[in-house]
């Protein structure tokens, strides 16, 4: 009898113990699925040969046949291919809903670290995938730390602001990286939210470098990881540290060359650094793909990656003094009205590419009549890109003697800065006051005001040299301590505009124009050595191409 109350206990026990487990598996219904709205569809690649986009391993308790497409979606997610990284954790989820790192997949598909802000629809989007992923049962600690990490982002979002819920995914990253360790996903993905969380107007660069010293540790080890590689990159995208970059720079489009980013990627850094032909052959790769991927997809018009790398690639053409190739991309621009998706690099390209193009030639004329391209998106939601059209028009109608035209642009530029200041855009705010400031300069220039256009001028560098440039643009569209050189040299003050060349070329170096004005102010400033030196760095970025710049023929008599 005594045996049998044992049996039958022990018999309760365990039916307890498989309800508890049971308990554990939340059945997550396909209504439930379905209000995501997820992306779903074969994956595209466009790349020759076989489908790489690097190397790495990401352990989940899963179902085992999901794993490779998960794996290949965190792939995906380090080279910002985000719709495509969707796409697999949506596979992951209709073989496994119950999976709950799928979802968390979908949430770092719909955030965007280092672009623009993640639209409504995105933080919906990302919000519901996450509160599916909380409800599931059957989850290790690890997975749970990742996804109240992403949570961290997504929560309370239609009250905070972009870069607060940056700063709290930093914490709960640092969080799931200081106990895990051994986890290189954690450590890595942490470094992106140093990266995420780093304050443009520090110029110490503290987390930047934290990252950089975290992701270069594992560089030695994984060498092929896509992510380790592509946020090196990123990390040290500035004029102090882009050399440190260099070697990931020219490493990251072997590593993932199937990803149209992972192709253009590396020309952030030769763009820091000058390196022209590499930032033209980088960026003519990318273009390429993206092209592929449209065709490939079934865009009706064209994918925001190709605009993105055409701004860098006319930026580039423009520096090696290829004005014929770069032409050809701005008139190829022209016949672009439709682009997917409509966002902020796509408005900034359409603006900074025709501005960069008359600016850089002092084309005065037509940089004073330049027109907000007619795409499939509404300008007055991009009044920060808007500004470089209005700045170049300034510049325009100041050097073509039409001052109330430029006067009425700067008023533009006014409002944009003050409507930019309510809506506590800060970066953008101070982008746009470089612009007003240098515009108040030139105009006061015109009128015979030189101390207070030189004064003005100086505090538009100022302000620009500490806000930095956006991490997507290839550069502000003129360097405003470029320009305040050139104000120095039609005052006739060649020494002094020879100091603000070098120190424009000190953080933006190999420009053409900043090497053609630092050798006019050297050899009128009567240094001899400096003027020889500008002239032959010039022959050097431009050697390749058969320049028809009119500058360089002027300055043939210094040659030797």
């Amino acid at each position: 009898m005594k045996t049998k109350s044992c049996y039958s206990l022990f018999v309760f026990l365990v039916a307890l113990g498989l309800s508890a487990c049971n308990s554990n598996k939340t059945k997550i219904s396909t209504q439930s699925i379905d209000e995501i709205n997820l992306k779903r569809g074969d994956m595209i690649v466009c790349s020759p040969g076989k489908t790489e986009f690097g190397t790495l391993e990401f352990m989940t308790s899963c179902n085992g046949k999901a794993k490779e497409d998960f794996n290949t979606g965190v792939k995906l997610l380090h080279s910002f291919e985000y719709e495509e990284a969707e796409k697999m954790f949506a596979k992951v989820i209709d073989g496994d809903p119950e999976c709950a790192m799928a979802y968390w997949g979908v949430a770092m598909s719909n955030f965007h670290p280092l672009w623009s802000p993640a639209t409504v629809d995105e933080l919906k989007k990302g919000n519901k995938a996450i509160e599916i992923a909380k409800l599931i049962g059957n989850k290790t600690k690890r997975e749970e730390a990742y996804i109240n990490a992403i949570a961290a982002y997504y929560t309370n979002w239609e009250k905070t602001d972009h870069r607060t819920r940056c700063l709290k995914f930093e914490q709960a990253m640092k969080d799931l990286h200081t106990t895990n360790k051994d986890d290189n996903e954690a450590t890595i993905f942490y470094a992106l939210s140093l990266v995420a969380a780093a304050d443009p107007a520090d110029k110490t660069y503290a987390k930047q470098k934290e990252a950089g010293k975290i992701l270069n540790t594992l560089y030695a080890q994984s060498p092929n990881h896509p992510g380790i590689v592509h946020y090196i990159i990123h990390t040290f995208d500035s004029p102090e540290l882009a050399e440190l970059a260099l070697p990931a720079a020219r490493k990251y489009a072997s590593v993932a060359p199937s990803s149209a980013h992972a192709l253009h990627m590396p020309s952030h850094i030769f763009t820091r650094m000058g390196l022209w032909e590499e930032s033209i052959q980088s960026n003519l790769n990318s273009v390429s793909s993206a092209k592929c991927y449209v065709e490939a997809a079934g865009i009706k018009g064209h994918w925001d990656e190709e605009l993105h790398g055409l701004d860098y690639l006319v930026y580039s053409y423009l520096q090696n003094g290829d004005n014929a190739h770069a032409k050809q991309q701005v008139d190829y621009l022209h016949t672009i009205n439709e682009v997917y998706p409509a966002n902020f690099k796509i408005a900034y390209a359409f603006s900074a590419i025709p501005a960069r193009y008359a600016l850089e030639n002092k084309l005065w004329q037509q940089a004073a009549g330049l027109q907000f391209h007619r795409a499939n998106f509404d300008w007055q939601n991009y009044p920060w890109e808007k500004a470089i059209t209005h700045f170049a028009r300034v510049l325009g109608g100041v050097n073509t003697g039409n001052l109330p035209a430029a006067r009425n642009e700067l008023d533009e530029l006014r409002r944009i800065h003050k409507r930019l200041l309510e809506q506590k855009e800060v970066f953008k705010a101070d982008k746009v006051l470089v612009q007003v400031k240098a515009s108040e300069a030139w105009i006061l220039f015109k009128e015979g005001k030189n101390i207070e256009a030189i004064q003005l001028m100086q505090t538009a560098a100022d302000v620009e040299d500490k806000t930095g440039k956006h991490p997507v643009t290839p550069g502000d569209v003129l360097p405003a301590r470029e320009l305040l050189g050139d104000m120095l040299m039609q005052m006739n003050k060649p020494c002094d505009a020879l100091k603000a060349y070098k120190a424009s070329l000190s953080k933006t170096p190999n420009r053409f124009n900043g090497l053609y004005g630092a050798c006019v102010a050297a050899e009128k400033c009567g240094n001899k050595d400096d003027a020889k030196l500008y002239y032959k760095q010039l022959l050097k970025i431009t050697r390749l191409v058969n320049p028809n710049r009119p500058e360089l023929n002027s300055l043939k008599k210094m040659a030797g």
